[in-house]
């Protein structure tokens, strides 16, 4: 572990993370699945994220701080979301008697604005996308006392995304290859660190959307890199500023970061429906976009990747993968 001195997460935190996490997010799925193996040319498992509550991800680190901020005597949590942390947060408050107040862009995905208030949470709308959203939530912040959660920032967030890794190893201990989406660094950083640490021979590689490129850029540069727009259906993942902390803990934890197109992210979603079964979001088909988009580079290989999401409104989902799929069996 000496190589990963820097990096912010810790192994016993990481682990006692479980603890607080409702068992409805954990021990998820890791489902093989032949037929996608077979047309991906690999060995494919997915991690399936998206049986819970508020079907992503998202559960397990929100868990993890919203009982941070109930230790800390906080009344009140406000968060900056494209969705999916929003509707966690929500989630996670109110098992612990906490208000949420979440702050979205008024581009945001209206199903996922819609899951925010149904369950429970103040939510305000500002600006056209996540960056300002995050000013205004942390103005809130600072002027009420509010628990402020910066995804990604806040530690306690990775160290929930975290302990899917250790899943992972302990339903694999010879992890191959691991794809993971990557946006604000909690997932790929939590479980690139995760998986390291205790399988320090698999790959984890993030894979961001070409129209959203400035985790990648920055990691490939080894600094921040903002942009200054965001061109993508992965909105779970579209950020343009990355923050600095949990750069330096990718430029440690992840082997590599591929972009993807939008057409193979759209063609992800789909390969999924048809072969798994499984309703994705498009930032949870970001790893089957990147074996779409990058094919030579996982030949032969035993992939597994996580299915982050599954909040995609049945409008989108029928534009994105019910109608192509339609036409293509005529």
């Amino acid at each position: 572990m000496s190589g990963f001195d820097h990096v912010r997460l810790r192994l016993d935190r990481v682990r006692a993370a479980v603890g607080e996490i409702d068992p409805v997010f954990l021990d998820t799925p890791a489902m093989p699945c032949l037929s996608l193996g077979r047309a991906l040319g690999c060995s494919m498992t997915l991690k399936v994220e998206t049986l819970n509550p508020v079907r992503s991800f998202k559960g397990r680190g929100t868990e993890t701080v919203a009982a941070a901020a109930a230790r800390a005597g906080a009344s009140r949590m406000v968060c900056a979301s494209a969705g999916n942390l929003g509707q966690a947060l929500a989630y996670s408050a109110a098992r612990r008697g906490l208000d949420v107040t979440v702050v979205a862009a008024t581009t945001a995905n209206p199903l996922k604005l819609a899951q925010i208030t149904a369950l429970g949470a103040d939510l305000r709308l500002t600006g056209q996308d996540i960056e300002d959203a995050r000013l205004l939530a942390r103005e809130i912040a600072d002027a009420g006392d509010a628990y402020w959660v910066e995804d990604s920032l806040d530690l306690a967030t990775c160290e929930g995304a975290a302990t899917i890794g250790l899943e992972l190893v302990r339903d694999d201990p010879d992890l191959d290859v691991v794809l993971v989406a990557l946006g604000g660094g909690a997932l790929a950083g939590g479980v690139g660190y995760t998986v390291h640490a205790l399988a320090p021979g698999a790959e984890v590689i993030g894979v961001q959307p070409s129209g959203a490129p400035a985790m990648s850029l920055s990691w490939r540069r080894g600094t921040v890199v903002e942009t200054d727009r965001i061109d993508t259906i992965a909105d779970g993942v579209a950020g343009r500023c990355p923050i600095p902390e949990v750069l330096d803990d990718l430029l440690v934890v992840m082997d590599d970061v591929l972009l993807v197109s939008e057409d193979a992210i759209k063609a992800g979603m789909r390969a999924l429906y048809e072969h798994a079964g499984l309703v994705a979001e498009p930032s949870a088909a970001l790893g089957i976009a990147a074996l779409l988009d990058h094919p030579a580079r996982f030949t032969g290989r035993r992939v597994t990747t996580v299915i982050c999401g599954s909040n995609t409104s049945p409008t989108d989902f029928a534009r994105w993968v019910l109608e192509p799929a339609a036409n293509t069996f005529r």
